[in-house]
């Protein structure tokens, strides 16, 4: 929540839950789409306020005190009960609502995102339409949030507009994505050297004014990789790559689920890109909206259950 938005300036405990949360500074900025300095500025009033550090540092890992697990789980109740206040008071029942949603998304995200989604609106509101709308250059996605359709947009652009609402879905990995009898996938073999003299194939942006997060990381390090092969589509690009020595550089759901079929292998990359991270823009005019509220729960739980599948196929 934007403290504008904020009637009753909620901000230092909002930031108190989600950094204890995110046990990070930079992941508590993003998602609560702040900027770093403002978080750290936030995490010392509070810290001067409960006299207590809060979050210390342990082997390179932030580790919440005692005093600040009670706190945030206090903070939290009273900001439920807050945000409830707000709620606009109209009778959304999903199981019985008629009404329309629409979500602008790219085609980056791993299918079975979106399968779930499917499932819990079929079973939760049988009555009700859902529409996937696609994002392309062309698409002003903020224009149109600003005008109601659609009611959310799904992104991971490293720099998302700080006037509309935001909410991280899911962090994810970037990997390669090679066939799995090129020289890429032989041991040894993919160096830092060979991946940025390789040839790579790059779907066409989905914004005219954001870059995405393999190229702002590339930039980053004043590097640049010979993309060599445009295609309109990310869910295409896999299917372009047996039989060639093309590298896809992108999220791990993705890959992983493409590689369910195709003869490809998932390298981790030899460069250190930064996370992707998935997140859901809304406008600010939707925000007490029931039913608004009803479908950014109804992603968040979607991406849940693509986060606990990751986490068993780990074991």
């Amino acid at each position: 929540m934007n403290r504008a938005d904020d009637p009753f300036d909620t901000y230092l405990l909002r930031v108190l839950c989600t950094v204890i949360a995110e046990r990070s500074v930079s992941r508590t900025a993003v998602r609560m789409n702040q900027s770093q300095p403002a978080i750290s500025s936030a995490l010392k009033r509070l810290r001067d306020i409960f006299n207590d550090p809060l979050l210390t540092r342990e082997k390179n890992v932030m580790v919440p005190t005692e005093r600040a697990l009670q706190l945030a789980r206090s903070a939290q109740a009273a900001l439920s009960a807050l945000d409830n206040l707000l709620v606009s008071d109209d009778r959304f029942d999903p199981a019985t609502t008629e009404q329309s949603f629409t979500v602008g998304m790219p085609d980056y995200l791993a299918p079975p995102f979106f399968a779930a989604v499917v499932r819990e609106f079929r079973r939760a509101a049988p009555r009700a339409r859902l529409s996937a709308v696609p994002l392309s250059a062309t698409f002003n996605y903020e224009q149109a949030l600003s005008e109601g359709s659609p009611d959310i947009v799904i992104g991971n652009w490293p720099n998302p507009p700080e006037h509309l609402h935001l909410s991280v879905l899911l962090e994810d990995d970037v990997v390669c994505v090679v066939a799995d009898d090129s020289v890429h996938a032989q041991p040894g073999k993919f160096t830092a050297e060979a991946y940025l003299g390789a040839s790579h194939i790059v779907p066409t942006p989905y914004s005219r004014d954001q870059r995405g997060v393999v190229d702002t990381g590339l930039s980053t390090m004043r590097v640049h990789r010979d993309n060599r092969i445009s295609c309109p589509y990310f869910n295409l690009a896999p299917s372009l790559i047996p039989g060639t020595d093309l590298i896809l550089t992108t999220g791990r759901h993705f890959a992983n689920y493409h590689a369910q079929y195709l003869p490809v292998a998932v390298l981790d990359p030899p460069i250190d890109f930064p996370f992707m991270r998935f997140y859901q823009l809304w406008h600010p005019s939707r925000h007490r909206s029931a039913s608004h509220i009803w479908l950014r729960g109804m992603l968040t739980a979607a991406a849940q259950e693509l986060r606990n599948l990751r986490d068993m196929n780990r074991r």
